[in-house]
């Protein structure tokens, strides 16, 4: 990542105290902010790129402990400092058990205040350090290769592990996007039937009517169109895995069959009498509440109960923040490599609206975010302007609503016309020539109207 200048937020209601430290802190080469309570800080870092927070205990408002967790569910990456009174123990103690990374008594020590930022800087150079390599190394392995910085999502596939080298049907649930068929692949590759086949079938894409067949597969003549044998998915994958992805979608009819291939391990293909003995492992996902689905009458009971022997949840991504930073270096290598782009990073500042963002798609939305910012890189690391406007704070979003006044006219305009250029040049894949023609413009006008874009307004 780009190296950056260092930025303090100083959270203080005492003037003296808030302009004394920034004076101090300015003098010393880093980018300060101050806010003089809780909520104008959080404003002031949902806003700006912050590194360190540096807030007293006692304000009126939010506290500096309320302060501390909102920050914190802001971005996990921002380290917080409290300052709390001499000798008051019970303070450190909830401080440090929210997730600041220390606190300083008052009045403050600016020698040790110094040593500390320091040794803030050293960690975030640390960490940023160990997540790339540790997104280079996981690719090599099965279940590292799920890149993961987050205590939930490790507690996940620590569990997908133990379960792997077992017989034991899995249900995968979570929301769409979170990577429930990777997790779904490992398992299968980290398990006894590795050299087997894996069979994956993608339930919510298949015609209704056609489901038992591609299952069960048929015999000629079956019905209308069944010219020949055809050899269904559970055959195929006969001492493998058959994967179920979106469980929730499989019809109520084929689903009394599916339950009698789990239970006794045989089945016949549509049209035949012949019975088949299998042997398969089942793994399946669903995003679907399927609790909910049994109480409407949509899902059997029973065939919940033999899916639900094992079950993982993955977290989304909003709740694993950790996980984005691993995360997008990996893609950002993944793409350049695709691409052919020079792109080897990504700024402070780009990251810091990543971990900002709620990511309602998960994973698979941040890995299509990436993607179209490195086609639309224009230098080595993607930058803020890289991104889509609609990871800019909701103070930065309202600019596009028309019914807020506030901006007024000449900055409304510049950003509607920046989202539509971000949005042309999306759709195709970062070629002017063809976002021109969709914008119904010269492929110069365009040309013209980014660099006008790039300029700071007057």
């Amino acid at each position: 990542m780009m190296e950056q200048p260092f930025a303090i937020l100083l959270i203080d209601d005492e003037a003296a105290q808030r302009i004394s430290l920034k004076r101090f802190l300015s003098h010393r080469g880093y980018t300060v902010h101050a806010a003089a309570g809780g909520p104008e800080g959080y404003a002031v870092a949902e806003r700006e790129t912050i590194d360190l927070v540096i807030t007293d205990f006692r304000m009126p408002g939010w506290s500096g402990l309320e302060t501390l967790r909102r920050l914190k569910a802001l971005n996990p990456d921002i380290e917080v400092v409290v300052l709390t009174a001499y000798g008051n123990l019970d303070e450190a103690v909830a401080i440090m058990k929210e997730g600041a990374y220390d606190y300083l008594t008052k009045p403050v020590d600016l020698d040790e205040l110094e040593a500390l930022i320091e040794r803030v800087r050293e960690k975030r150079q640390l960490i940023t350090e160990n997540r790339r390599l540790k997104a280079q190394l996981a690719e090599r392995y099965h279940f590292d290769g799920i890149i993961s910085g987050s205590s939930a999502m490790e507690e996940a596939l620590n569990y997908a592990a133990r379960v792997a080298p077992t017989r034991a049907t899995v249900l995968i649930r979570g929301e769409s996007g979170t990577g429930k068929e990777l997790v779904a692949r490992a398992i299968h590759q980290a398990g006894p039937r590795a050299d087997k086949p894996l069979e994956v079938v993608h339930v919510a894409a298949m015609n209704e009517e056609l489901v038992e067949s591609e299952l069960f597969g048929h015999e000629k003549g079956a019905f209308t169109g069944a010219g020949a044998r055809r050899i269904g998915r559970l055959e195929r994958a006969n001492g493998g895995t058959l994967f179920f992805d979106e469980v929730g979608d499989i019809p109520m009819s084929v689903q009394v069959k599916l339950l009698r291939v789990i239970q006794f391990g045989r089945f016949e293909r549509v049209g035949g009498n012949e019975s088949i003995d299998i042997d398969v492992r089942i793994l399946a996902a669903t995003h679907r509440d399927l609790e909910a689905m049994i109480r409407e009458g949509t899902f059997r009971e029973d065939l919940y109960y033999r899916f639900n022997v094992v079950t993982i949840w993955l977290p989304p991504l909003r709740k694993r923040k950790p996980d984005i930073p691993p995360l997008t270096e990996h893609f950002i290598r993944l793409f350049a490599e695709r691409h052919g782009k020079p792109v080897r990073g990504i700024t402070r500042e780009a990251m810091d609206r990543l971990m900002k963002y709620d990511f309602p798609g998960n994973v698979r939305e941040l890995e299509n975010l990436i993607e179209r910012a490195v086609v639309l890189c224009r230098s080595e690391y993607i930058t803020k302007r890289d991104l889509p406007v609609h990871l800019e704070p909701s103070s930065a979003r309202a600019i596009l609503d028309p019914h807020d006044l506030d901006e007024g006219y000449e900055a409304k305009m510049r950003a509607f016309e920046s989202a539509m250029i971000e949005e042309a040049l999306r759709r195709t894949g970062g070629n002017r020539s063809a976002a021109a023609r969709l914008l119904g413009i010269s492929e110069r006008h365009l040309r013209y109207r980014l660099g006008k874009m790039s300029e700071k307004p007057s």
